[in-house]
């Protein structure tokens, strides 16, 4: 996983020289901070996808929770005026619920993840627009919360908020999966979710939690989306924001088999397709190309990994060391 780590990482200075090298905008002040920023947004959800994938799963509807969670957001503290603390609680508990709801469809009724998360996508974006009937959702003239909006959109000496979140997060997360047993449990899961099971792990609570996690996330990355844009339009807001963060994942070593993933590697994945959309932008390279480049990072990702699945089936790797003590019991 290191290897991939330092490839990815040699990835992006090279893209970022080649870009650098074609247009020295991208080395201003202004564009680096706005890269930074962008890198924390999709970051978080990023990070919140990887849970999931890495159980096995796949979570289809983040950009239908962060367009749902956002109007909440909006309409809570710009039209009910609860105070902005108890609306981010009130969002965060809200994307705790769905991820909830989600983790027991897939393990106690069986569901397949892609059903039941297409089906979420669905849901929630039609909740969206039933709830501001279709309009867009944002604050009035002359509103503000100088608190919210600095500690959402603001910076400390130059770095943006939202990058420093998505680093203290990514910090937490890597702990969590890289450091504690359920992290280990959570591979296992992923890997084989039978032979967990039969080792005494408790894998409907692990795959739950992950679903739990990735929701919870994504609410709160929507607050600080909501924060970015200032104004949400239901049908479009967040559109194809779980190919970013599938992408982000796939690139940083999540196996879409699941059991495989670093959250160093999603950090990085999610770099290297904000220094990919600045060179879009900055080469002049017609936007609605972008989703064409999502696309091929993603081909390009699975072509890889199953690459390396297939040598170490034919005996090019090392075989992988015994499983942990507690997963033999």
């Amino acid at each position: 996983m290191l290897k991939k780590d330092l490839g990815l990482l040699l990835l992006i200075l090279i893209v970022g020289t080649i870009v650098a090298t074609i247009n020295p905008r991208f080395l201003s002040p202004i564009n680096l901070s706005n890269t930074a920023n962008l890198i924390g947004l999709f970051g978080l959800f990023s990070l919140a996808q990887a849970f999931v994938i890495i159980s096995g799963g796949i979570e289809l509807s983040v950009g239908s929770i962060i367009a749902l969670l956002g109007v909440v957001f909006i309409d809570l503290i710009a039209n009910v005026g609860l105070h902005w603390g108890v609306a981010v609680i009130v969002v965060i508990a809200i994307g705790i619920l769905m991820g909830m709801v989600h983790g027991l469809l897939v393990t106690k009724l069986g569901m397949q993840p892609f059903v039941v998360t297409l089906c979420g996508l669905l849901i929630y974006r039609g909740i969206a627009r039933f709830y501001t009937q279709d309009a867009t959702a944002g604050f009035a003239f002359g509103q503000s919360f100088p608190t919210l909006e600095w500690l959402t959109a603001g910076r400390s000496f130059g770095v943006p908020h939202s990058t420093i979140a998505f680093a203290i997060v990514a910090l937490i997360l890597a702990v969590v999966l890289h450091r504690s047993v359920y992290g280990r449990y959570l591979f296992a899961v992923g890997k084989n979710e039978e032979a967990a099971r039969y080792s005494g792990i408790r894998t409907d609570r692990i795959t739950i939690a992950a679903y739990v996690i990735c929701c919870g996330l994504t609410a709160f990355a929507s607050i600080f989306i909501a924060m970015y844009t200032r104004s949400i339009s239901p049908a479009s807001h967040g559109n194809f924001y779980e190919l970013y963060a599938i992408a982000a994942a796939v690139l940083g070593g999540c196996s879409l088999r699941g059991g495989e993933g670093s959250i160093l590697g999603v950090v990085l994945g999610t770099i290297l397709l904000q220094v990919l959309q600045n060179l879009v932008n900055l080469l002049g390279i017609p936007s609605s190309l972008n989703f064409a480049v999502m696309g091929g990072v993603i081909l390009i990702g699975v072509l890889a990994d199953q690459q390396l699945v297939a040598y170490r089936q034919r005996g090019g790797a090392p075989r992988a060391a015994p499983a942990p003590a507690a997963l033999q019991s």
